[in-house]
């Protein structure tokens, strides 16, 4: 999902896709975004413990949105070399180490 919603800010940039209209670049996002579905729809499916997985939606939901952040945070510091991380980012991350850890106590 970080490609497709951020990687066209990187086309826009490199003045790759300036002149697109917004529609072409949402059907290129689209498309991207769905093999990721791909992956994830099946996963969480797999992984909540209605159907026999170890999760409930709570837990799921974080490990999303802490595999998301840390992906996007890789992502940008590789494309967006204008973006660095200063201390109140590390900040938000201890707080989803913290997050973690809470949606996981039992």
């Amino acid at each position: 999902m970080t490609f497709a919603w951020y990687g066209h800010l990187k086309l826009q940039e490199m003045k790759v896709s300036t002149g697109w209209p917004l529609i072409i670049v949402i059907v290129i996002s689209w498309s991207l975004a769905f093999f990721e579905y791909c992956a994830q729809v099946p996963a969480n499916r797999i992984g909540f413990s209605g159907n026999g997985g170890p999760f409930n939606i709570i837990q799921l939901k974080v490990i999303q949105e802490v595999i998301s952040l840390m992906v996007f945070t890789v992502v940008v510091s590789f494309l967006f070399k204008g973006q660095s991380l200063q201390w109140n980012h590390f900040a938000a991350f201890a707080c989803l180490v913290m997050a973690v850890f809470f949606a996981f106590l039992k």
